[in-house]
């Protein structure tokens, strides 16, 4: 996922490092709880010893080499940004031959709901089906060295293909949770989509009560902590003119944005909580001999705290008005101008480290004898986090590297260990019928 930031550690957490929820190293953002809630164990002591469970786990293993065939077919079928109607209309139609209802909503999301027996809480599942390659791109599957190789296969294609399995399995063994399932392959997680999947979703939907996010992560990664980010196209206007002729008499959108630029580069952020800038394009001018009549650059702007966020965003901002200033002074002029328009907008928040559904995908970690590390990053679940609705980003299983290149790979040697993980993670949350109580409480 494209915008995911390097996270700072909070000043006790770990220093290792770790491969992020696509496609970047991250920090360790908190210290992992060694021990959780009795409930929390209890819970899956119980999941763990039943029948029913252990079979629906071995029906996930012996599944693995089906769900290939459903990774290759929906990375096969292209999704850039604002495009993923094919992909979704895919999904679906794997979703009716599971026997599972589901329909597309207004904003290209797939949503279906797998109800539980009832009283339980409303767990989102969710994916993304957008990939940040455009139209054009060869995304045909290739197999060396044990690796698939694809644009988008491992982020987010693979979370699509778990999802699909978890249904599989569990509508196969008749597995009925306490709770509601509402699964969703959602669209606008990367580049300039903005959330907008996941916000018309919980939108639509304002009795979610947690969500478990698919992403490519390490083994026993958990993401609790998401990174904000404002995204400004910023355009300078001014009359033009010939670059000798005009000299002295019009001022220069490039000269604008050029002392915007200097001036953004000495804005100070503080180191926590983390709080980054840049300004990542720009563009404009006619010609070497022109004065130039337009030019424009984008800024993004990202933090742990929106208050942080908000801050250095009215440092900057005001340092355009003040480039503006400084280029109309230096010709006596008016007539240079520059305006903003918000092209970005990803909240900010975090899920608490003692939250049950932190605790929760830890415990499962540990069911499974892997060790968790808590992360941040930018991904569908700000959303959530900055509602204040506990949500949290695992793995599917696989190693996967070169995300957002056209050389991504996925290694799917034993990657049913991390699918059967994150599913316990979701069993414990929601509860299994006759086994075990949802941990997830309802929200008010």
């Amino acid at each position: 996922m494209l915008h995911r930031p390097l996270l700072a550690s909070m000043a006790a957490a770990a220093a290792c490092v770790l491969c992020a929820p696509a496609h970047a190293q991250f920090n360790a953002v908190a210290p992992t709880p060694t021990q959780v809630r009795p409930a929390v164990d209890q819970a899956f002591v119980k999941l763990m010893a039943a029948p029913s469970v252990s079979a629906v786990l071995d029906a996930l293993k012996a599944d693995h080499a089906r769900s290939i065939d459903d990774l290759k077919l929906l990375t096969e079928i292209e999704a850039p940004p604002f495009k993923e109607q094919r992909r979704a209309e895919a999904f679906l139609a794997r979703l009716k031959a599971l026997g599972i209802d589901g329909r597309i909503d207004g904003e290209g999301n797939v949503i279906a709901l797998r109800k539980g027996s009832g009283g339980g809480p409303k767990l989102l599942i969710a994916a993304h089906l957008d990939t940040v390659f455009p139209a054009g791109t060869d995304v045909t599957v290739k197999e060396r060295d044990g690796k698939l190789y694809a644009p988008g296969i491992a982020d987010d294609t693979r979370g699509l293909a778990v999802l699909l399995s978890w249904l599989k399995v569990l509508e196969d063994k008749k597995l009925q949770t306490v709770g509601d399932l509402l699964i969703s392959a959602n669209v606008g997680e990367e580049e300039l989509g903005n959330l907008r999947g996941i916000k018309r979703i919980f939108a639509d939907h304002p009795d979610i009560d947690g969500m478990v996010g698919l992403e490519p992560a390490p083994d026993g990664a958990i993401t609790v902590l998401g990174t904000g980010s404002h995204r400004y196209e910023v355009s300078f206007k001014g009359p033009g003119g010939h670059s000798y002729i005009a000299f002295g008499q019009v001022p220069s959108a490039i000269h604008g944005l050029g002392r915007a630029i200097a001036k953004i580069a000495e804005v100070q952020t503080p180191s926590f909580p983390k709080t980054t800038f840049t300004v990542g394009t720009i563009a404009g001018g006619t010609s070497v001999n022109t004065i130039s009549p337009d030019a424009r650059m984008a800024i993004d702007i990202r933090s742990e705290q929106m208050e942080s966020l908000l801050a250095t965003e009215k440092k900057i901002l005001a340092t355009v008005d003040e480039a503006v200033a400084e280029e109309n002074r230096r010709w006596g002029t008016t007539a240079l101008s520059a305006s903003t328009k918000l092209i970005g907008d990803r909240p900010a928040g975090r899920t608490p480290v003692d939250s049950v559904i932190v605790e929760a995908a830890i415990r499962a970690n540990t069911a499974f004898e892997r060790k968790s590390a808590l992360i941040g990053g930018s991904t569908d679940a700000n959303v959530p986090m900055a509602l204040g609705i506990p949500a949290i980003i695992i793995g599917g299983g696989g190693k996967s590297g070169g995300f957002h290149s056209l050389a991504e790979w996925i290694d799917l040697t034993d990657a049913w260990k991390g699918a059967q993980s994150s599913l316990v993670t979701v069993l414990g949350l929601v509860g299994v019928k006759g086994i075990s109580e949802p941990l997830l409480a309802k929200r008010r």
